[in-house]
């Protein structure tokens, strides 16, 4: 992440695929997942991958999680899955990936690549030509979608008293066209990928020697962003998935300044974070014996 001015004594944090931008299904279901079955050779239950991934990096608990822990949960819940055990499908075995994310800390192509060199491991390159071929779609793909309703706004507002930065876990160069194509990266005091380690690595490093706890704020639309709010003693604001409009709407006419004037406490933070995890389930619903997905609704409520 580039040094940036600091110019003012707020700062706020904002994720940026799935939150600021309505990205994270295009982005899934049209690049990496059809990616996750032609690289990893999972034709066979192609439907039973795509309903894994979905829900890791969509709906549930692990929403918006690196793109690679989120490959290997989702291996994971395909070798648990009756129905996938019936088909003698064979689920790659990533403990070589496994391990490598559990210890490196800017997770993504830059880092994956040094390994690849250092180690010549068959299974890492795989997953590299996996992540690489993903951002060949996306930056085919995934292009003028707009910032949600409210965003703008939002960021307009806000700037004239915080500084703004992205937070996010997705690759730097997409972050930089997204947020260019849509003239938002104007508001922007600084923009950090996964090149930049974690989120919580991230809001530290932007916080360090100038921001006061009590005056940052992150806006997240996963529980990863909560945690990574919470890691530095933040307060945490959510988009829910499915009520993005209207958490954004709420956040600009009501949020904002709540924060500003020191008004957005641990009690206000924690009414939204309830009606946050309530959009995002721990277990996949074929757990529970259910034949099909529930279809995602969009609501009208924050």
């Amino acid at each position: 992440m580039k040094p940036f001015a600091q110019r003012h004594d707020f700062l706020i944090c904002i994720d940026s695929d799935g939150c600021a931008f309505d990205t994270m299904e295009i982005k899934w279901k049209e690049c990496f997942i059809p990616e996750i079955i032609h690289i990893w050779h999972l034709q066979a239950v192609s439907k039973y991958a795509r309903y894994a991934a979905e829900f890791v990096n969509l709906y549930s608990r692990d929403r918006g999680t690196n793109r690679f822990p989120g490959l290997v949960r989702t291996f994971d819940l395909l070798r648990e899955w009756p129905e996938v055990q019936r088909r003698g499908a064979r689920i790659p075995e990533v403990e070589p990936l496994r391990a490598w994310a559990a210890r490196e800390r800017k997770l993504g192509n830059p880092a994956l690549h040094a390994e690849v060199q250092r180690t010549g491991d068959p299974v890492l390159a795989q997953a590299l030509a996996w992540s690489e071929a993903a951002n060949c779609r996306i930056a085919a793909m995934a292009h003028g979608v707009p910032p949600f309703p409210w965003v703008r706004e939002s960021l307009e507002a806000a700037s004239q008293w915080a500084d703004l930065m992205v937070c996010s876990a997705a690759q730097g160069e997409a972050l930089r066209r997204e947020w260019e194509e849509h003239g938002l990266a104007a508001y922007m005091a600084a923009a950090a990928g996964q090149e930049d380690g974690t989120k919580a690595e991230q809001i530290a490093a932007a916080m360090q020697g100038r921001y006061e706890a009590g005056r940052v704020l992150m806006i997240g639309d996963a529980l990863g962003d909560w945690r990574a709010a919470k890691s530095n003693g933040v307060r945490f604001f959510p988009i829910n998935p499915g009520a993005e409009d209207a958490s954004w709407e709420a956040f600009h006419h009501t949020v904002a300044n709540q924060f500003h004037d020191a008004t957005y406490t641990a009690e206000c933070e924690a009414a939204f974070l309830k009606r946050f995890e309530s959009c995002l389930p721990a277990e996949p619903w074929w757990s529970s014996g259910q034949k099909c997905p529930p279809v995602p609704t969009r609501t009208e409520s924050s």
